[in-house]
């Protein structure tokens, strides 16, 4: 046995004889290397959502437009990628711009060109950190999609991508995240209840108001019509990508492994999305008569965007609170857009709108003091002896993004409508965009066996 052993001893020394000489690592590299190893998974997590956010649209939409779903999301994440690279992770999180400016928009880091290492005293070498705000930017760019769904032009996404990726998502990311003037007055979120969710949702409602609804959306009476996804199972396995994504989303924002306090704000994740699939299956069933099955997956959705803004604030009761109100507040939101008639294919503006801006004002209502202090942002919220100072920079930080995602969004929309169009041709919306845009169909095996779409 001893013999194997110096045997297999000696192998591994001529294979790796660095790791011969090699020094103990100190504590504060491992933790560094701990903390890179986690933020980086967490990236990953974020990451993978894309495949989430691809079956939900598809599952939501019609089979003719498949995939033109699914191609035009990979094409906008790599875009998005290189726009981000380029210019976008600088406005976000540049340093160099003077103290009066820098409140409202990062200077610097342009065509981000990183040590390849962590410097001594980091606590993560800044790749992985740029991975990181680059998965958050794409999740952002794709929810804006839902008010694209089925009736843009392919190059509409293409410029938008452009847009969204350097001018848009930075500045409010910047104003908040990046040492901005929302950050100084205290403004709490976490990982993106209004960074993230919000600011795409607003690009959606800019959108789908620009665009008009889908043919066959609504009667010459006002009265809607009830388009169908074309697949609940894509839809459901959308949700489960999307929840298990979360944990990268929320937990890795503490951006370190320490004493574990991430996995506090995975627990609070997970109460919050529960609460959310709950509230919204059962306050369906109450008023419709039946347990409707995509309400409950927007609910559980809307359950994990509400629990964004405070699962690192708030106790774990109150994350459950939080998410039972925005599975109800979903249902009720997507009524309410319906009948004022914005088609919204994914709920967008519903799971990511409403349920964004009630998780970033709840931090205001239960936010502890003792986890504002260990976050070290802003104070306690109504409930726990913070007075209304907290919900007021809330709700202020919800005004500010908002307003500026949608009026962005909307200038920037409506001149690309005047000069080359938005909306597909009535016949190539018919036809679906898979054959109009692509010139291929998404299901080519259904388009041979019944010679239509």
């Amino acid at each position: 046995m001893v013999k194997k052993s110096l045997i297999a001893l000696g192998a591994l020394l001529v294979l790796f004889p660095t790791a011969a000489f090699a020094e103990d690592p100190s504590a504060a590299t491992l933790n560094m290397g701990l903390n890179a190893l986690w933020i980086l998974i967490a990236g990953v997590l974020v990451l993978l959502m894309q495949g989430g956010f691809i079956l939900l649209e598809t599952g939501s939409t019609r089979m003719k437009n498949a995939g033109h779903v699914a191609g035009k999301t990979i094409f906008t994440v790599g875009l998005c990628s290189l726009i981000y690279w380029a210019v976008g992770y600088g406005f976000s999180f540049g340093t160099e711009a003077a103290a009066g400016l820098n409140k409202f928009i990062g200077i610097g880091n342009f065509f981000f060109d990183p040590a390849v290492a962590a410097g001594e005293g980091e606590n993560y070498p800044t790749t992985i950190f740029f991975v990181f705000q680059l998965a958050f930017a794409a999740v952002s760019l794709s929810i804006a999609w839902g008010g694209f769904a089925e009736r843009a032009k392919l190059s509409s996404y293409l410029i938008y991508t452009i847009l969204f990726s350097s001018i848009i998502y930075p500045v409010i990311a910047h104003w908040i995240w990046g040492g901005g003037w929302l950050a100084a007055d205290g403004a709490q979120d976490y990982a993106g209840s209004t960074v993230v969710h919000l600011t795409g949702a607003m690009g959606a409602l800019a959108a789908t108001i620009l665009l008009k609804p889908r043919i066959g959306k609504y009667n010459k009476d006002g009265s809607a019509n009830q388009i169908a996804g074309h697949n609940q199972v894509f839809s459901a396995l959308s949700v489960l990508l999307l929840w298990v994504g979360w944990f990268g989303f929320n937990a890795g924002s503490a951006l370190a492994v320490g004493d574990g306090f991430f996995g506090y704000v995975a627990f609070n994740t997970q109460l919050g999305a529960a609460g959310g699939a709950v509230a919204a299956l059962l306050v369906s069933w109450m008023f419709s008569g039946k347990a409707d099955i995509p309400t409950m997956l927007n609910g559980a959705l809307a359950g994990l965007v509400a629990i964004t803004a405070s699962c690192a604030y708030v106790e774990p009761w109150a994350a459950v609170v939080i998410g039972l109100i925005a599975g109800v507040l979903v249902y009720v939101s997507a009524k309410f857009f319906e009948k004022i008639r914005v088609d919204d294919p994914i709920s967008a503006m519903s799971v990511h709108g409403a349920a964004g801006v009630w998780g970033t004002l709840a931090n205001g209502l239960f936010a502890t003091k003792e986890l504002a202090a260990k976050v070290n942002v802003g104070q306690a919220g109504l409930f726990y002896g913070g007075g209304g100072h907290q919900l007021w920079v809330q709700f202020e930080s919800v005004v500010v993004c908002g307003a500026y995602a949608f009026a962005a969004s909307f200038i920037l929309l409506w001149i690309m409508k005047q000069v080359i169009g938005f909306r597909v041709t009535e016949e190539q919306e018919i036809i679906g965009l898979d054959l109009s845009e692509h010139g291929s169909y998404g299901y080519p095996e259904h388009l041979k066996k019944t010679g239509s779409l």
